[in-house]
């Protein structure tokens, strides 16, 4: 499983120019499902996701701003947006191969089951989705959950 995490100040996703999720101050995660991907990822990048301290104390606080707090901690809001591009490989010709992300069939489920573990709000599965957000930092991180038992 992979994921872009991006601290943001706001963020929304539109299908067909309605919102269909939307948060203030949080996380904006980006989702691509590996095709030997199952629960124990899902548990695992649902908590990695969750207590990524990626969140600045405030300089009174005596720690002089540091990323020290999590989405949790912060009151955050959480947005997950099924984004199997994640899994591009562009290494061969100019057109982009997806044969490393898992069949939709495969996906969906366990991105569903991320973004319920994070209680997040979250974009329409397979839809042509426009994402608005505003990063703060900016901070951006890549997440890849260790491999199933097995996985190539």
């Amino acid at each position: 499983m992979r994921a872009v995490v991006q601290r943001v100040t706001e963020a929304s996703v539109s299908v067909d120019g309605a919102v269909v999720g939307e948060i203030g101050v949080g996380l904006l995660v980006l989702l691509g499902v590996g095709p030997a991907d199952g629960p124990a990822q899902v548990a695992w990048m649902a908590d990695k996701i969750a207590n990524l301290r990626i969140f600045e104390d405030s300089p009174a606080s005596g720690a002089g701003g540091k990323m020290n707090l999590s989405v949790r901690d912060v009151g955050g809001g959480v947005l997950v947006v099924s984004q199997f591009t994640l899994y591009g490989d562009v290494a061969k010709g100019r057109r982009p191969s997806f044969s490393s992300a898992a069949p939709p069939d495969r996906a969906r489920p366990l991105y569903e089951a991320v973004a319920d573990a994070l209680e997040a709000a979250r974009g329409v599965f397979g839809a042509h989705m426009v994402v608005s957000l505003v990063n703060d930092g900016p901070v951006t991180l890549i997440l890849d959950s260790p491999a199933a038992p097995g996985a190539p």
